[in-house]
């Protein structure tokens, strides 16, 4: 039984989740938004949120550290810690909003445009 579990398989096994959730993940914090279906959206959702507060709560070496290990990407970090963390100062958390923008024309999937409030 699935009871309480919220991980949503994405790839066909455990690395291609992994790999498509960095990417996606340092896409939103990079372009501050991005076009991709529905279920990718809400699985990477509070990944992103998890990485800003990260970038807020802990020491900035340590963040810096933590936040690499989960992107490995320098400019998502930097871009976290400089530019992120001054514009949320004031929230606790809501970093991210998904729109719904329709259906994709080639297998008719519900896209929506994840973005940074």
């Amino acid at each position: 039984m699935r009871h309480k579990v919220k991980k949503v398989k994405l790839g066909s096994d455990k690395d291609h989740t992994t790999a498509i959730m960095r990417n996606l993940a340092m896409a939103v914090i990079i372009y501050e938004k991005v076009k991709t279906t529905t279920a990718k959206a809400k699985a990477v959702q509070p990944f992103v949120e998890r990485l800003i507060s990260i970038g807020k709560k802990k020491e900035k070496r340590h963040a810096i550290r933590e936040i690499e290990r989960l992107l490995q990407h320098d400019n998502a970090s930097k871009k976290i810690l400089e530019v992120l963390v001054d514009k949320y100062k004031d929230r606790t958390s809501g970093f991210t909003r998904i729109t719904k923008m329709g259906y994709r024309n080639g297998d008719n999937a519900p896209v929506v445009q994840i973005e940074l409030v």
